[in-house]
């Protein structure tokens, strides 16, 4: 019953553990009700299929989502026949993908959005206006682009763009030609759609179904058709579960952290309450039950309002994701009542971890304590603390002195390393450093005139526990915010000076709306422009990225390029020459030659002598060595035999194989280029309609990974917001602490004349020089880790790079620290004073 009644008593010294447990377990609450409930669904456009069979996946690779290696396409044809001829089944649709925009929309990259007209009959919406579409001219769209059937429409395809007639509209998503023309602009097949014939038995049908495929593929009904979920949604949620596993882990590891330090302040500030219980015949373990006791109330406390406030705000916080980008659009969170129930389990454990420290220390005051009076911290520092505090600053220092030499891969551990060594280490010292510190830097003071600036001098080098309890989240925060934000923006600077110094080129032409570059508009470039695709190869077909390039990509990037020994034939007579533009008879005129579709991906023949040049990691991965042959399947599910003709470093270029830029087009007819690079002097001209800017290669180079860097921008935003959050917590729970069992030292500065004012000048002093020393160290901490970083990048980038610091974000945190620093003390001070005057 002590424990109850101590925090009941004492609730000032609890409250930051309180709010600090409240939080973490509403943050794992949160974190856990969104990552457990399953966002993803399937396609409108499949949703009316209750049997889907999808192609056999590829090898897997970690954070990386391509669609499943298609079925080559006598395979497709062939599963698709057997399936129709299925009892119950009353039609087997194989559904297409290729890129179609229309003129002023815009799309994302990876988007594919156009399909033929019977895969439709998958979807869950239908013809809202019109007819579907009879001749190769003819599109069927969505109805909230405003055309009506009978008008035209300029849709983009990746040849360029073509004028369609709208044969009808849909109240559902997408562009709709006929199966021909589909098969024409897109690649091979990777989803056969099953509709069943009225009172079929589904469960017989898909028995059937498993039978037919066996190995070929996966049969998916009800719920799990939501694989077939876009890959960029899977991608986005994965992005997503990272972020909310790290603000959990950190909202965890931070909570114990505050705790700890508020217990261990507390429990300094208590010896002689620990000493008289000693006295009248406590021992060790009940005093250290006690105060297992008080973190046990404050943990449980804590946790039931956590794990309230985390179910009322996971939707809130499922918004939030969905707005920056970590959801996909539609996601929604799913209450399970065993979450908050787990995550309140969490409290108590978090709070009882945090007092561990504390509860050893109390048990160890001995009876003698309870006579003391003065209140002076004549030995502060332990052996073990020595020890470990200084073992942790030599690992510091030696991950420091790593970073300035390691990779890429190990520069990032390196950095958190030195971060969390050199963190842990000065703060573990902070009462050894406190004083001499101090007295160095507040040298000054006591030479100023009047009582104020030494009274804050002498406060600061006394209370040493009360200066380092307070110091310490202030380095903490400040030092993981500066280097989290600095080596991001430094790292993004040098990534921006490496890309840029890679090519040789007078411009770059980038899509501007548009998933990619169509062919019309990388006509208008004189210079290169790689054909982006994914081809599968190697050890179980793993995807690779890739990319069809010509011989001035070689003089771009400085590496050899791959050569293509014969030209596609297409079934209607066209050829793909190698700047990748179809010729022949079946070629127009005006618009219509821009947008000449790409029958050679059905029916030409892979080059038997072409080549191919890849990474050199790739290389390794496959066994492929140069002068070996290579076997790679394209977007088309045909299957080519390629030699190596070369490998290449892995930085030298922005893809994993290279591959002749018209074998590539013959085979994905659907594909687009990333950028054109201009080699040539003049500006490119590029009518509105395509979709294309010229920039600079300098600020291609810093957009190259727009999305990539928003995301990261913000996870940064999210994580050093919290950490400050947390340190808000920790300072203010300190201070008010303090301020609270200060109240006989105000009462002494109030009989011997000072006034109220001079006193609450000299604790806002006293506040500003502990966080401004809080700042200093946590700069002296992020130091070593950015040089290091720097000079790595330097080294590995053969560039020079300059330390980037967030200044903006320093400032903010520092001055965020300030003001509740001195809002927690000065307020209770004030209060108490007031007391004072009335009595």
């Amino acid at each position: 019953m002590i424990g109850p009644a101590t925090v009941r008593e004492r609730w000032p010294a609890f409250l930051g553990s309180f709010v600090a447990v409240a939080l973490g377990v509403a943050m794992v609450a949160m974190s856990a009700l969104v990552l457990l409930s399953d966002g993803a669904r399937v396609p409108d456009r499949l949703a009316g299929a209750p049997v889907l069979v999808r192609s056999p996946a590829g090898t897997p690779a970690g954070g990386v989502f391509v669609e499943n290696p298609p079925w080559s396409p006598e395979r497709a044809e062939r599963l698709r026949r057997e399936l129709a001829g299925l009892p119950g089944v009353a039609a087997a649709v194989a559904d297409r993908s290729f890129y179609a925009q229309a003129t002023g929309t815009e799309q994302r990259e990876g988007e594919r959005q156009g399909h033929p007209w019977s895969a439709a009959a998958l979807a869950s919406y239908g013809l809202s206006a019109g007819r579907a579409p009879a001749t190769a001219d003819e599109i069927v769209v969505d109805e909230s682009l405003g055309h009506a059937p009978g008008e035209t429409v300029t849709v983009l395809t990746a040849r360029g763009p073509r004028r369609f007639w709208v044969s009808g509209t849909t109240d559902g998503p997408g562009y709709h030609v006929t199966d021909r023309r589909a098969a024409e602009l897109s690649g091979g097949v990777r989803t056969i759609g099953l509709l069943l014939d009225p009172g079929a038995d589904s469960g017989r049908v898909e028995t059937a179904v498993r039978r037919a495929v066996g190995g070929d593929g996966t049969v998916l009904t009800g719920a799990a058709r939501d694989a077939l979920a876009p890959k960029r949604d899977e991608m986005t949620r994965w992005i997503g579960g990272q972020v909310l596993t790290a603000m959990a882990l950190l909202s965890a590891f931070v909570t114990v952290f505050v705790v700890a330090s508020a217990f261990a302040f507390t429990v300094a500030q208590r010896r002689r309450e620990f000493g008289l219980l000693r006295t009248i015949g406590a021992t060790p373990r009940q005093v250290r039950r006690m105060v297992y006791g008080e973190a046990l109330v404050v943990g449980a406390a804590g946790a039931a309002v956590g794990a309230l406030l985390g179910v009322v705000l996971a939707p809130a916080l499922t918004g939030l994701l969905i707005d920056a980008g970590f959801q996909p659009a539609g996601f929604e969170v799913r209450l399970r009542w065993w979450v908050p129930a787990g995550a309140f389990a969490v409290g108590p454990v978090v709070a009882l971890l945090g007092a561990g420290a504390a509860s050893r220390r109390a048990s160890r005051v001995r009876p003698l304590e309870a006579m003391r009076e003065a209140v002076v911290d004549s030995r502060p520092m332990t052996r073990r603390r020595w020890i470990t505090g200084l073992a942790a600053t030599a690992l510091g220092a030696a991950c420091s002195v790593g970073t300035a030499f390691s990779g890429a891969d190990g520069m990032v551990l390196l950095t958190l390393g030195t971060a969390m060594g050199l963190t842990t280490g000065l703060t573990l010292l902070l009462p050894a450093l406190v004083g001499p510190v101090t007295g160095a830097l507040t040298r000054p003071l006591a030479r100023r005139p009047g009582a104020t600036a030494l009274l804050v001098r002498e406060n600061m080098i006394t209370a040493v526990r009360r200066t380092a309890a307070t110091v310490a989240p202030v380095l903490a925060t400040v030092a993981f915010a500066v280097l989290i934000t600095s080596s991001v923006q430094t790292t993004r600077s040098a990534d921006v000076a490496q890309r840029a110094a890679a090519v040789r080129a007078e411009a770059a032409v980038v899509p501007r709306g548009t998933p990619g570059l169509s062919d019309a508009a990388v006509a208008r470039v004189e210079g290169t422009a790689p054909l982006s695709t994914t081809v599968y190869g190697g050890d179980g077909r793993a995807a690779l990225s890739a990319a069809g390039v010509t011989a001035d990509f070689g003089r771009a990037y400085g590496v050899p390029v791959p050569r293509d020994g014969t030209v596609g034939v297409g079934a209607d007579g066209t050829t793909a020459d190698a700047t990748g533009h179809a010729t022949g008879d079946a070629a127009g005129d005006g618009a219509d030659a821009l947008a000449v579709t790409a029958a050679a991906s059905v029916s030409a023949s892979p080059a038997a002598d072409g080549t191919a040049v890849v990474t050199a990691a790739v290389a390794a991965a496959h066994g492929w060595r140069e002068g070996r042959t290579a076997e790679v399947t394209f977007e088309d599910g045909r299957t080519s035999h390629l030699r190596v003709g070369a490998v290449v470093d892995d930085s030298a270029v922005p893809y994993q194989l290279l591959l002749p830029r018209d074998l590539v087009r013959a085979h994905d007819p659907s594909a687009l280029a990333d950028v054109a690079y201009r080699t040539g002097p003049d500006p490119a001209r590029l009518p509105g309609a395509l979709g294309a800017e010229e920039v600079s290669v300098e600020a291609y180079a810093a957009s190259d990974d727009a999305e990539e860097e928003r995301l990261v921008r913000i996870f940064t935003l999210i994580l050093v917001a919290m950490s400050a959050g947390y340190t808000a917590i920790a300072v203010a729970s300190t201070l008010l602490t303090a301020t609270t069992g200060r109240v006989r030292d105000l009462r002494v500065l109030r009989l011997t004349g000072a006034t109220s004012r001079q006193i609450l000048r000299a604790l806002a002093a006293e506040t500003c020089c502990v966080v401004a020393l809080g700042a200093a160290l946590g700069l002296a901490v992020a130091a070593p880790a950015l040089l290091g970083t720097v000079h790595g990048l330097r080294e590995e980038a053969g560039l020079p790079v300059e330390p980037r610091v967030a200044w903006p974000w320093l400032a903010g945190t520092v001055a965020a620290c300030l003001l509740l620093g001195t809002a927690a003390t000065v307020l209770p001070a004030r209060a108490a004073l007031r007391r004072m005057r009335r009595t």
